[in-house]
């Protein structure tokens, strides 16, 4: 899957410890797959460098309901460990969701979420 908004924030590698935090920082503000899932938000990962878009898969290829990086593809990887699971990506590939064929950050879905959340009440 491509898209035209997948922004440019590189600097780090993906690794589990790095989403756990990622997860600790935006639960509570919609920016987590558990609070916008029921808004059509899908965990996904993009590569900037390359604008490509991966839904966050198992390890099996199946659809995961959170992020993983199991199944994101070899390219991707930049370390495993000695039971050859991922733990760290390409420091161009940044956590996100699609929704409706785009993009969108952490902050991007938590202000969906919000702006969401304050139409109804």
């Amino acid at each position: 899957m491509m898209t035209k908004n997948c922004p440019k924030i590189t600097g780090f590698h993906l690794s589990h410890d790095k989403l756990s935090r990622e997860n600790m920082c935006y639960s509570g503000t919609g920016g987590v797959s558990n609070e916008n899932r029921s808004l059509g938000f899908i965990p996904a990962f993009c590569d900037t460098d390359s604008g490509k878009i991966y839904l966050s898969c198992h390890k099996d290829g199946t659809q995961a309901a959170i992020h993983m990086l199991d199944g994101l593809p070899d390219k991707l990887v930049t370390a495993r460990d000695a039971q050859h699971r991922i733990i760290a990506i390409k420091p161009s590939v940044i956590p996100g969701f699609v929704k409706e064929g785009h993009f969108y950050t952490r902050e991007q879905a938590a202000e969906k979420v919000i702006s969401k959340s304050e139409d109804t009440n």
